[in-house]
């Protein structure tokens, strides 16, 4: 498995299969205009076989978190571990750019998003809210 980051529109509509639904082209391009926006893909040989988005928030306050947005793998690769990887790259990135934590929000009863995100080190609260802490 190799984890990339979307670098172009083309990577994006080849692992169109991935989203809730098609790319927009517009939206997209604006996406990867935006130097907090980030999109990696995990392959299986060429194959598109997850990816996970992020973006960074800032606040005055408390400096700059990394929001993960969408994490997804396609059901043909599920089990893999790829979902973790994918979570984990995520968390590297938002370490090298100076995040002080990532965080995100799951469905209290979905037990495989729980699980991906505490074997990447995720802690959750309440059963909907996961944080890492990358200071």
């Amino acid at each position: 498995m190799k984890i990339r980051r979307a670098a172009s529109s083309d990577d994006v509509f080849a692992a169109a299969h991935l989203f809730d639904a098609p790319p927009k082209p517009d939206s997209t391009a604006r996406f990867l205009a935006q130097e907090h926006s980030h999109l990696l893909i995990a392959y299986i040989g060429e194959e598109p076989a997850g990816f996970v988005s992020g973006v960074e928030t800032t606040h005055p306050d408390k400096g700059t978190e990394m929001f993960l947005y969408e994490l997804g793998v396609d059901d043909a690769f599920l089990r893999r571990g790829i979902g973790t990887a994918l979570v984990e790259a995520l968390k590297t990135l938002a370490a090298e750019r100076g995040c002080y934590a990532m965080w995100t929000g799951t469905a209290a009863g979905d037990a495989a998003a729980q699980a991906t995100y505490r074997k990447a080190g995720g802690s959750i609260d309440d059963g909907a809210f996961v944080s890492w802490d990358l200071t």
